[in-house]
């Protein structure tokens, strides 16, 4: 990639309102929302190699590797340079993941600028699912397997908030508001760290071009 990317990642619990928020930050700033289970399916509709492997894993009850994972988030970001950036929803998932994606352990660095936690009490949460598997008929999301979710979003994502804590890049936002109200208060509080993070980069792109006149300065004294 040519150019500076602003990628924003999602945290929060399952049902707190990631998706509908990612809709409105992507409309807000056009970036794009990128899911990784949109990405997995994707894959697995088209048959390619990785998609079939993905599939193997999930027939198996197995969660994808790491590495493939980010493999297909990469490829994605690549092969999208055309636009101002991405909403990560679904990744990094782990701390693993997050160190990976610093490049740790993991050949290709992605990047991550701003991180917004949607904070929402587990009874909240809890309400909120039950209510949805019965609007969707949904038979498999039951008391005992949402309970399991939360615990598995607790025990291995939960993590990353003090993870991004001490990086100095995450906002808590009451995700237990109304969907409209959130969406006010990520922009209260977003857009001077959006703001920064574009003079960030316009300073880098500035560096850049310095960079590269003093490097034809050079080859013009030879």
């Amino acid at each position: 990639m040519n150019k500076r990317l602003i990628n924003i990642v999602l945290l929060g619990a399952p049902g707190c309102g990631k998706g509908t928020q990612a809709a409105f930050i992507k409309e807000k700033y056009d970036l794009e929302h990128v899911s990784t289970g949109a990405l997995y399916r994707e894959e697995m509709a088209s048959g390619s190699a990785i998609g079939i492997e993905a599939k193997r894993h999930i027939d198996n009850g197995h969660l994808c590797p790491d590495e493939m994972t980010l493999d297909i988030l990469s490829h994605h970001i690549q092969s999208h340079d055309e636009v101002k950036g991405f909403i990560l929803d679904g990744v990094p998932r782990t701390i693993q993941q997050a160190n990976m994606m610093e490049g740790k352990g993991y050949d290709h660095i992605i990047p991550v600028d701003l991180v917004i936690n949607l904070e929402i009490p587990e009874e909240i949460i809890t309400e909120r699912l039950e209510k949805r598997a019965k609007e969707l008929n949904r038979t498999d999301d039951t008391p005992e397997v949402i309970r399991q979710r939360i615990i598995h979003y607790n025990n291995l994502t939960k993590p990353l908030v003090a993870y991004y804590e001490e990086r100095n890049i995450l906002k808590n936002v009451n995700g237990a508001q109304t969907l409209e109200n959130v969406f006010k208060d990520i922009l209260a509080e977003k857009e001077a760290e959006i703001a920064s993070l574009k003079i960030k980069i316009d300073s880098e792109d500035k560096d850049r071009q310095i960079a590269i006149t003093e490097v034809n300065l050079s080859k013009d004294k030879i």
